[in-house]
């Protein structure tokens, strides 16, 4: 989704966010997502509201300035078809512990739920994630605090979704990049196990869970989890220890040695990491080793992507991830392309059959299709591709 924020003091937040929440609705690549209306002000937020169409999603509402603006607010966003994103305050503040965080966001939920007449699926509850390592001893359980709090809320408030500013969690480490990347992959994917639905993250700034170096991960996890009570010094020491060996590997240019291995294995390696600079060169390599096109893409190709699908499936690899291995496959595979329609133009006297092949209406992913159809069309089959967001009655 997008979030738009027009909080700036030397600007007319209100008029600004009318302006430009009109401006995008003419762009359709940016019409098809959602508008989070995002602004401390509630009056930007009504502003927004009433230039978007479809499901607007506030950002946000709170129990702080008293129960009953949370509820006039929540009235207002339910009159605008509105999700909100509530956060974890209330009229003393902002939630640290376990407790505040589960109590405050039952109390609003029974408010919003029972007397406002609010659809609890439409209900997101940001816990606050904060941040962890800042040798402060009653700052170390904050992130199993927020952990299990999502755990909690999703009992105790059935049909809610969670979220969360995931990069607060490593402000600690600001300036090593290395680190704040393994923190936000592992308590990413602790939070997930623990229900979390959606999260505020840089896509470039996230490790793969099981490709964090095993120290650093133990060293992070201790952290998130808070194992002992001296994690953040030993991963603050660790931390300084591995920083000149990460800024060394960054002036020598990226880390190219896996182009030493075989074409098979950089071609999962590549899929894995989503790099696509070498794609077509591998590709070709590959067709050459193996003989046929097919046999590139069933083979390793196919095992790439199996991988990334485990690592996905497990919660050890995210979506932008998966996104930027897809467009790798593609890449690939559209390279692999032509040699194969040259292969089903030879064999096409033993037609086996007609495959007809969609996305379905409300869809619009078209990769894992195009793949089928590629495999389909080189085993000898005629494939008719309707495309995608087709219907029913078409198919």
């Amino acid at each position: 989704m997008v979030d738009v924020n027009m909080d700036e003091g030397l600007i007319d937040s209100e008029a600004m966010m009318t302006r430009f929440l009109n401006l995008i609705s003419a762009e359709p690549e940016i019409a098809k997502v959602p508008i989070m209306v995002d602004s401390s002000k509630w009056s930007v937020i009504e502003a927004g509201l009433k230039c978007l169409q479809g499901k607007a999603i506030v950002n946000s509402i709170s129990l702080k300035e008293g129960e009953e603006t949370f509820k006039h607010h929540a009235k207002l966003a339910l009159r605008y078809g509105a999700s909100v994103v509530v956060m974890a305050f209330d009229e003393k503040g902002q939630a640290a512990t376990l407790d505040d965080k589960v109590r405050i966001c039952e109390r609003a939920y029974n408010i919003l739920v029972h007397e406002v007449g609010f659809p609890p699926y439409d209900i997101i509850f940001d816990p606050n994630v904060l941040t962890l390592a800042t040798g402060m001893d009653e700052h170390n359980s904050y992130g199993i605090d927020f952990i299990e709090s999502v755990r909690e809320i999703k009992k105790r408030c059935p049909h809610v979704r969670t979220s969360g500013g995931i990069s607060n969690v490593s402000f600690s480490f600001r300036g090593n990049n290395f680190v704040r990347e393994a923190m936000h992959a592992s308590f990413l994917y602790h939070a997930c196990q623990a229900g979390l639905d959606m999260g505020i993250v840089n896509a470039g700034m996230l490790a793969v869970y099981d490709e964090i170096d095993p120290i650093l991960r133990e060293k992070v996890e201790a952290v998130v989890l808070n194992k002992n009570k001296e994690a953040g010094e030993e991963l603050l020491a660790y931390a300084e220890k591995i920083k000149d060996q990460n800024e060394g590997r960054k002036s020598e240019g990226p880390d190219l040695s896996w182009r030493e291995k075989p074409v098979s294995e950089r071609l999962s390696y590549a899929l894995v990491k989503g790099i696509g600079d070498y794609a077509e060169k591998d590709a070709e390599e590959a067709r050459q080793l193996l003989g046929r096109p097919l046999e590139v893409i069933e083979g390793p190709l196919m095992d790439g992507m199996k991988v990334v699908g485990d690592l996905f499936g497990s919660g050890k690899m995210f979506l932008p991830q998966v996104v930027k291995s897809a467009r790798v496959m593609k890449k690939a595979v559209a390279y692999l392309e032509p040699y194969m329609e040259a292969e089903k133009e030879e064999g096409e006297s033993n037609k086996r059959g007609t495959m007809v092949i969609a996305t379905v209406k409300g869809d619009v992913h078209d990769i894992g299709k195009n793949i089928v159809g590629v495999v389909l069309a080189c085993n000898n089959w005629e494939v008719i591709d309707l495309g995608v967001m087709v219907s029913c009655d078409k198919i």
